[in-house]
């Protein structure tokens, strides 16, 4: 129920679309809405899966990595984790294939170290009780100097790659082994502090691909460009889907064998988990195939064709300037489809005991997604450049770090790299891409981006959120004193006093 009144009002929303602004052959529609049932269907099982085998698993290994090993030891087991699950990120593999003139082996891997070693810093953190808002401030420095050094035309994908790696598959993981190392630690920040692995996991393959760009110079706009497949019949349509479940449980297996063999060396080593333990997570595992190849069949057959074809139509209308108000709408309802994100609030959820209402966060990432859509349809149909988006957006975010709660700082940064999952990938960036083909502009400038302003966005609206609820908070301290003053000044009130054990 939950996966499917999350897809329900971006599907409702593409067939009102298809009716009023572009119409659309029957077929194609047929496909979106096979696409969409294979959405829901894929989301429930993979996220039935996590709860079951991946967010254990993480939280397990965390925990025995930081008490067992000695610190070099651990780093190094922390790399290659981190390189082994980003590799196998199906996200990733897509978008190295995106990038004309740099060998996609190139990519993968740069990306891949660039998530390893980042992956080190967020565990040193967590550690050594080091502030996430300084290591945020000083790496995106260092990200925004190499800016300079890049060529132009690459770093609207190196801005991309870092929403891109953090996908179903990463973030679940790095989430739970971020809780399981600061379960270790006994002061009263290690709640706070579990946050923000992957914020720092996010950095990583920006950096790495902008220094990959200052080697390779990715040309022109050669993009792969997805069309609308000729569908006539019911038949075709199951063709369609049936031929490419192959190629995604390949791609799936791929990636849950990295964190299969990852696990089974540890519980070799290890032997932390009892049998019928075991028996849950091999039946988690098994949910987590299921979903995430549903849902990755339905994502990239039934929606990539329908989001370009959207964009580029739109974008030739006389009423382009309505692709603003519908890619607010877009974003504002396609973030709940996103399956790391209910990962993430059910983590927020489980660690704040309730205090960070899940309506409050669903409510958050919905407007920063807007946001991001709006802004990035403005960007497209006024021409203007990435950087002007992303800069003072960053300068703003990075600001507001040293004012609000640093729980809420992680979880800021994190939603940005959960906010920018597939569903960004197959609709938003091939919406983004029709667009920009139908105005004729330059698809490695202006239609690669939008995952980056997807990432940034939630930065902003979610630390928002933290200034108003630090502020209630302190009204709330304030009230409370004046309360005890007023019965103090009262002789008729009774305070009455507990020791620590609750006794009168």
């Amino acid at each position: 129920m939950e996966a499917f009144s999350s897809v329900l009002p971006i599907t409702i929303i593409v067939l009102l679309a298809s009716v009023f602004l572009v119409p659309m052959p029957t077929g194609t529609i047929l496909t979106f809405i096979v696409g969409a049932s294979l959405l829901i269907i894929g989301m429930g099982f993979f996220t039935l899966g996590a709860d079951m085998a991946m967010i254990p698993m993480g939280e397990g290994i965390g925990i025995q990595l930081t008490k067992t090993f000695n610190i070099v030891l651990a780093l190094l087991v922390s790399f290659v984790m981190g390189v082994v699950i980003t590799i196998a990120e199906p996200d990733l593999q897509v978008l190295s294939r995106q990038v004309p003139s740099i060998p996609p082996v190139n990519l993968v891997f740069s990306v891949a170290c660039g998530v390893g070693f980042f992956f080190m810093v967020a565990i040193l953190r967590i550690l050594f009780k080091i502030r996430l808002s300084i290591l945020l401030f000083v790496f995106y420095l260092v990200t925004f100097g190499l800016v300079f050094f890049a060529p132009a035309n690459f770093i609207p994908v190196a801005f991309d790659s870092g929403g891109v790696t953090t996908g179903p598959i990463t973030v679940p993981f790095i989430l739970s082994m971020g809780l399981g190392v600061a379960a270790l630690r006994t002061d009263k920040n290690s709640q706070n502090d579990s946050f923000g692995m992957v914020a720092l996991c996010s950095v990583g393959p920006i950096l790495a691909v902008l220094l990959l760009g200052t080697f390779f110079d990715p040309g022109g706009g050669q993009v792969e460009s997805h069309h609308v497949p000729v569908v006539k019949t019911s038949r075709d349509v199951v063709e369609i889907f049936a031929v490419q479940f192959p190629h995604y449980s390949k791609e799936v297996v791929k990636a849950l064998g990295a964190v299969l063999f990852i696990f089974i060396i540890f519980q070799l080593i290890f032997r932390r988990y009892k049998r019928h333990q075991l028996a849950r997570i091999a039946v988690g595992f098994f949910y987590t195939f299921i979903g995430l190849v549903v849902f990755l069949t339905g994502v990239n057959v039934g929606f990539i064709p329908v989001g370009q074809f959207l964009g580029e139509e739109l974008a030739v209308a006389p009423f382009r300037w309505i692709l603003v108000p519908l890619g607010m709408l877009f974003g504002y309802f396609i973030v709940e489809a996103e399956p790391a994100v209910h990962v993430l609030i059910k983590e927020v959820e489980e660690i704040s005991s309730g205090a960070i209402p899940r309506k409050v966060l669903k409510r958050g990432f919905s407007i920063g997604m807007a946001s991001a859509l709006g802004l990035s349809m403005l960007r497209l149909l006024l021409d203007i450049h990435l950087l002007w988006f992303l800069v003072p957006g960053y300068i703003i975010a990075l600001g507001l770090t040293f004012f609000v709660p640093a729980i809420f700082t992680g979880i800021a940064f994190d939603s940005g790299g959960v906010c920018s999952g597939p569903l960004t990938s197959t609709f938003l960036l091939p919406l983004a891409m029709g667009v920009c083909e139908g105005l004729g502009g330059d698809l490695m400038i202006d239609a690669f981006g939008i995952v980056s302003m997807v990432a940034m966005t939630p930065l902003i609206v979610i630390q928002v959120i933290g200034l108003v609820y630090r502020r209630k908070l302190k009204t709330s301290d304030e009230l409370s004193k004046d309360e005890l003053e007023a019965m103090a000044l009262d002789d008729s009130a009774v305070i009455i006093e507990y020791d620590y054990e609750g006794v009168l």
